[in-house]
């Protein structure tokens, strides 16, 4: 059990549900504005300044959404868990997360001690490499 009440899970819900649709409404904004940000005149006459730049933005915006997307499918996730009536529970453990660390982050699948433990065994995990 999550250790939950009616109240709390509800709370989440609307939360994430929330949540969800204001990544979406920012996602097509991003994806509607990627041209319209860009001055027309660099496309015919760059020097290798503004190529780079052009290059930054189209990598930061391209970040950005990818950032976005993540969330969206940890949410779709937690409201899936919510569902089958495992949210709230530690993917490890199977203690109870604590409603605090849920308010702060709702997507969580993990305890703060069973997080902490896994942090430090994959902190390397996706650090870039020469």
């Amino acid at each position: 059990m999550n250790g939950l009440n009616e109240a709390q899970l509800a709370e989440l819900a609307a939360f994430m549900q929330a949540r969800n649709k204001v990544l979406r409404q920012e996602i097509r904004e991003e994806l509607l504005g990627m041209d319209k940000d860009r001055p027309r005149e660099l496309a015919g006459a760059m020097d290798q300044g503004d190529a780079a730049l052009a290059d930054a933005l189209v990598d930061i915006e391209a970040a950005t959404i990818d950032r976005q997307i993540r969330e969206i499918r940890a949410i779709e996730a937690a409201q899936k868990r919510m569902a089958d009536g495992s949210y709230g529970e530690c993917i490890d453990c199977r203690e109870p997360i604590g409603f605090a660390r849920l308010q702060a982050y709702p997507t969580a699948q993990r305890c703060v001690a069973c997080q902490a433990k896994h942090d430090a065994q994959y902190a390397h995990e996706n650090t870039p490499t020469l």
